[in-house]
């Protein structure tokens, strides 16, 4: 093989995508993702155009739990057909979904909270949150997640949860939220199972995840050219002519 040939195979080895993240190479982090033995489950549906492989965390999240399954669709007909798994009381789920609730709308000090289909805060926080058995995750923008939510009916039969997180996303300026209280689905899931588990240490280990999961996208810029900051358009600031 030529000097050439065997370059050209290392710049395709590098290139291709890792096969358990589906992310390319220099954004990789697998070999430092051990699985977490967790009580709760985690059920994690992405909407199918969401294509966003540098910067998602949802197959990331799911790596890093023995408890886990990804879905990737539009609709499923049950709870049970989303997780391949029979779930004899869908109340005992619950659901993230922001929607148009805030935290900070509501009389409450949680972070967590669960409230009803009219968006009101749930009475006994405690004892709801207590019995989660399993979290659902919608992965996507925020209409993506919108669709998710209303074409999946079964979604109501769980508990509907929302977030107020006390700092905003990591992501920073690499990904802006719509809203503060928006975080990245590894963020989430970080959130959600280290508060109601009471394990602080599954929180820090999605969160370093995710941070040298972002280091290695700052650092890959320079190196692929499909991540290199997109220059903004110019403005043409003269004025047009009059017919």
């Amino acid at each position: 093989m030529s000097e050439q040939s065997e370059h050209e195979t290392d710049a395709a080895a590098e290139a291709a995508d890792c096969p358990r993240c589906h992310k390319p190479q220099p954004l990789c982090i697998c070999d430092s993702v051990e699985p977490i033995e967790s009580s709760i489950s985690l059920l994690i549906l992405q909407h199918p155009q969401e294509q966003d492989r540098a910067l998602g965390t949802a197959r990331l999240t799911a790596l890093h739990f023995k408890n886990a399954v990804l879905r990737i669709g539009l609709s499923w007909p049950s709870l049970s057909k989303a997780l391949g798994r029979p779930v004899h009381d869908p109340s005992r789920w619950a659901v993230l979904y922001l929607g148009s609730a805030k935290v900070a709308d509501l009389d409450t000090d949680r972070d967590i909270v669960a409230i009803n289909r009219k968006g009101e805060i749930e009475d006994n926080q405690r004892a709801i949150l207590k019995d989660i058995q399993g979290i659902v995750l919608l992965d996507g923008t925020w209409s993506q997640a919108k669709a998710l939510w209303w074409r999946n009916a079964w979604m109501l039969k769980c508990q509907r949860i929302i977030l107020g997180p006390a700092r905003p996303s990591r992501y920073g300026q690499l990904r802006r939220e719509p809203r503060r209280d928006g975080l990245s689905t590894i963020e989430a899931a970080a959130m959600l199972l280290a508060t109601l588990e009471k394990r602080p240490d599954i929180a820090e280990t999605l969160h370093a995840s995710f941070e040298r999961m972002l280091a290695r996208y700052r650092e890959a810029q320079n190196v692929l050219p499909e991540l290199a900051p997109k220059p903004k358009p110019k403005r043409d600031y003269r004025r047009r002519r009059r017919a």
